[in-house]
């Protein structure tokens, strides 16, 4: 029987967003092979207790703001000098911590941008994660309905300023040409950003305007038999149905909703935060939670296993301190 071994493993973000992998060493299991730092949990431990032990332990660094993210099974086969073993990995995000940062197992370590991986080869079980860190936590759409054109240019702006690198233009009521005339405007204030930005339309729509992507309703998504080429791909989901058909299709990301109850419709029941935890089990596909959404609830959308949260409203506000 292949034996089962919890791992805790950090993912150690730096303020620009790049994060640290490290070479695992000479004499292991899959040597020279990149993986995120982490080990075994032992007897007694806490996956955080262990997170903690094992930083301290490979590069010499206590974490100190740490954040419970997605436990991943995988099944490693022997090979590559190891034996066969199932894995369940317990991923934290640290975002800070103490001591000087090096390498204590004659391992190499190397930063990387979530977007340019240059180091391989890189351990199986992490590759789902790395993709979903190519997306950022915070997934912004637009309101023009309820801002006006100038206000959500004005905000837009700002945002980006702030960090903003993940856009959704959702204005259906708009007529053909102005839709391309904001089009054009959205795509050239951010051209001096990393944002890219995706079109809630058709497929042929979004390449049409010149969008990175396309986000697809429940309604298309449920039409699509394989993924648009040439496009960054979400979907809005809102059952197991649904996030299991962007997940076969291989989207780039789903999103989930309602969360919770929302100002546009304060009579619907969301599906509240352990129901969308259960529905993000196992998933491999990242999931953004909409519905309600506030900056503070980041935390706790990582915590149910989320990549992050989408905004309709909360992220054009000024944020408070």
């Amino acid at each position: 029987m292949t034996k089962l071994v919890q791992v805790a493993v950090a993912i150690l973000v730096r303020p620009n967003g790049e994060y640290l992998l490290a070479s695992r060493p000479q004499g292991k299991g899959w040597a020279g092979w990149w993986e995120f730092p982490g080990g075994k949990i032992e007897a007694g431990e806490t996956p955080e207790h262990a997170l903690i032990r094992e930083a301290q332990e490979e590069l010499g660094i206590t974490p100190t703001q740490i954040q419970p993210w997605i436990k991943r099974r995988y099944d490693y086969p022997a090979t590559h000098d190891a034996e066969a073993k199932t894995v369940l990995l317990h991923f934290f995000f640290v975002s800070a911590w103490q001591g000087d940062l090096s390498a204590r197992e004659s391992q190499q370590l190397a930063w990387q941008h979530p977007r340019l991986l240059n180091v391989n080869p890189v351990l199986p079980a992490n590759a789902p994660i790395m993709h979903a860190l190519n997306l950022p936590p915070v997934y912004a759409i637009s309101n023009l309905a309820e801002m006006g054109q100038d206000n959500f240019l004005h905000a837009l702006a700002k945002q980006l300023d702030q960090g903003l690198q993940l856009l959704q233009i959702r204005e259906s009521q708009l007529a053909t040409d102005v839709l391309a005339a904001l089009s054009e405007q959205v795509l050239k204030i951010c051209a001096n950003y990393d944002c890219r930005c995706l079109l809630n339309s058709s497929p042929e729509q979004a390449l049409q305007l010149g969008y990175h992507g396309v986000h697809l309703n429940s309604q298309r998504l449920l039409a699509l038999t394989q993924k648009p080429e040439h496009l960054l791909v979400g979907a809005s989901c809102h059952d197991a149905e649904q996030l299991q058909k962007a997940q076969v299709l291989q989207l780039d990301f789903a999103l989930l909703s309602p969360v919770l109850p929302t100002q546009s419709h304060p009579e619907a029941v969301g599906l509240g935060w352990e129901r969308f935890a259960e529905l993000l089990n196992g998933l491999e596909i990242p999931v953004y939670g909409l519905g309600g959404m506030q900056h503070e609830h980041l935390a706790q959308a990582l915590a149910c296993g989320a990549r992050g949260i989408a905004m309709q409203r909360a992220v054009w506000q000024q944020k408070k301190d």
